[in-house]
Order: C-alpha cells, then structure tokens, then sequence
C-alpha cells in the first residue's frame, strides 16, 4: 500500500480527484491504487456533499459484480 492518509476527508479527495480526471474508478482499484478500504462508504458521502456519481457492476480480472464509478457532472465539489 502507499500509506496515503487514512482520514477519510482525504479519501474522498482523492476519489474525486480521481473521477474528475474522466476516469473510471473500481473498487478494487480504489483498494490497491488509492489505499481506500471501503471506497462504497466515501462514494456515498461524496454523493451526499452533491457529488453526481454514477454506479455500474462489472466483471474485473475474473470477480463477478465489482463496482465502477464514473463522475456524471464535473462542476460538483466538497463542501467545505
């Protein structure tokens, strides 16, 4: 792991910036690529702070029903 921040204001930093990049995010790459444990939780409390996030399920690397995420609106932020 990268031993990036555990806060989960930080978490969710770097999800959006992530999506708002145009890409995709799975949960398996928000787990290995972004040190996020439960990326379900912050895509929740991006979407509560009026984040317009999309959710789909997809086979990944042979695992049935992963989660991917896509950032619909590129204009939403956290609220401070």
């Amino acid at each position: 792991m990268k031993n990036l921040s555990a806060n989960t204001v930080s978490q969710r930093q770097r999800i959006l910036a992530h999506l708002q990049k145009g890409l995709h995010l799975t949960t398996r790459y928000a787990r290995t690529g972004l040190d996020i444990m439960h990326p379900a939780q912050r895509i929740i409390e991006l979407r509560a702070e009026g984040c317009d996030i999309a959710s789909f399920r997809r086979i990944v690397d042979g695992h049935k029903n992963v989660a991917e995420y896509v950032l619909l609106s590129n204009n939403q932020g956290l609220k401070k």
